[in-house]
C-alpha cells in the first residue's frame, strides 16, 4: 500500500500538470461563456439559444481536457484498449446512424453565429418539397430545427441543416427592441 507522501512524490509532475490544466480549462470555459453571451446579446439572440451554444462549447472543452489528461498521466491504451475499443465502436455506430442529428447540431451552432434571421422575422423558403409559396413566421430556433408558422396556424418544423442548404428569403425583419432609460431613473 502506497502512502500519501509517496503518492505525491511519485506523481508530483502529473499532479502539477493536472492542476494547471484544470485552471486553464476553467479560464477557457469562463472566457468562452462570456464571449458567447456577448455575441448573443449584440446579435439580439434568444437567451435559450445562447445557453445551448454555451453548453456545446463547454462539452467540447471538457472532452479536450480529458484527452489532454490521458497524455499527462501517460495512460497506456493497450492497458485499457478493450474498454476504449468498445466505447469507440458504440460511439462510431451511434454517430454513423445519427449523422443527420449531428449535422443539425453543427448547423445550429453555425446559425447561432451567422444566422441573418431572428425569431419574429418572416421568411420564404425556396424548397421544392414545400408546396406553399406563403411566407412563414420564425417562431423558435432550436438546436435541431427552426419552427416556422404560416398565417393559418400551420406549423413547419424545418431542420437546421436544410435552413443552411436552401435559399431563404427574408421578407420582414423584426428590429431588436432596445430599452431606453429615462434620465433620472435607475
Amino acid at each position: 500500500m502506497i502512502s500519501m507522501e509517496e503518492f505525491f512524490a511519485t506523481y508530483k509532475n502529473e499532479l502539477l500538470a493536472t492542476s494547471i490544466l484544470i485552471v486553464i480549462l476553467l479560464v477557457l470555459k469562463f472566457i468562452a461563456t462570456k464571449a458567447i453571451r456577448r455575441v448573443g446579446r449584440l446579435s439580439d439572440i434568444v437567451e435559450a439559444r445562447t445557453m445551448l451554444i454555451t453548453k456545446y462549447v463547454s462539452i467540447l472543452i471538457t472532452t479536450l481536457g480529458f484527452g489532454i489528461l490521458i497524455f499527462i498521466w501517460n495512460i497506456k491504451f493497450k492497458d485499457v484498449g478493450i474498454a476504449f475499443a468498445s466505447v469507440f465502436t458504440i460511439i462510431g455506430v451511434a454517430l454513423f446512424a445519427s449523422w443527420s442529428i449531428l449535422s443539425n447540431i453543427t448547423a445550429g451552432v453555425v446559425l447561432f453565429f451567422s444566422f441573418p434571421f431572428k425569431i419574429g422575422d418572416r421568411v420564404k423558403i425556396m424548397d421544392k418539397d414545400i408546396e406553399s409559396e406563403e411566407p412563414y413566421l420564425i417562431e423558435d430556433i432550436r438546436a435541431f430545427h427552426v419552427s416556422l408558422r404560416k398565417d393559418n396556424g400551420e406549423l413547419l418544423v424545418y431542420p437546421n441543416n436544410l435552413m443552411m442548404q436552401k435559399a431563404v428569403t427574408l421578407l420582414y425583419h423584426q428590429e431588436p427592441q432596445v430599452l431606453v432609460e429615462e434620465e433620472g431613473t435607475i
